[in-house]
């Protein structure tokens, strides 16, 4: 499968104001967001503590959009089936922490959710290439995970190359999303090398009309 045809942009509510977080995630929806992305961390694998399968199940009652999972902690065997039972409807797993990754990928299908496998910026693909026919997407940090706010790191971009060419070449429905430094002005490059799907955070939030934050990303990834 080549990349999708229009670019899908995924909002992290990391950057979102929680005093109002639903507020913000309607507001996300009628600017034209596709996906919401959240960010759950553990304090251990990365050096920050975020958001429990509470929250997703609140973001789940306000919002009809996908709900994008990206699992940050060393134990995600344990949490998942309170994450797609809150109602993720995408859920991430880091390669870094998964001893038994083919196990981890059924897992998560098992308990109805679209499996994904995460890389860090320094872990190759070949990490994942015998279980890339079981995905339904990849995702790309193209930061250090961790915080939000952080610069993009182009030495992603050939990895974003090779896991198009592989997915293209066999013919997988499989998407490539990255996440970190996504703005207007790294987005193109990204899109460039083979990226259907777009987390973006600061871009979007810190911006004055997330309509026209979405917008200028889209057309800025051409």
């Amino acid at each position: 499968m080549t990349r999708l045809a229009r670019p899908l942009i995924a909002p992290s509510i990391l950057s979102a104001d929680f005093a109002r977080l639903g507020e913000e995630v309607r507001a996300l929806e009628a600017a034209g967001a596709d996906i919401v992305h959240v960010d759950v961390m553990d304090g251990h694998f990365v050096p920050n503590l975020t958001i429990g399968p509470l929250v997703v199940q609140a973001v789940r009652r306000i919002t009809t959009l996908p709900i994008d999972t990206h699992l940050m902690i060393t134990n995600p065997e344990d949490f998942i089936d309170a994450y797609v039972e809150a109602g993720s409807d995408w859920l991430s797993v880091h390669v870094e922490v998964a001893f038994h990754l083919d196990r981890l990928v059924a897992r998560i299908e098992e308990a109805g959710a679209k499996p994904g496998v995460v890389l860090n910026p320094h872990t190759p693909p070949e990490s994942i290439e015998y279980v890339l026919d079981r995905l339904h997407h990849v995702l790309v940090m193209s930061v250090n995970p961790g915080f939000g706010g952080q610069k993009f790191i182009p030495g992603v971009l050939p990895k974003i190359a090779r896991l198009r060419r592989w997915i293209d070449e066999r013919g997988l429905d499989v998407r490539i999303e990255v996440d970190g430094g996504v703005k207007p002005d790294t987005i193109g490059a990204i899109r460039e090398a083979g990226a259907d799907v777009f987390v973006a955070g600061s871009a979007v939030f810190g911006a004055d009309d997330y309509g026209a934050a979405i917008e200028a990303l889209r057309e800025a990834a051409g």
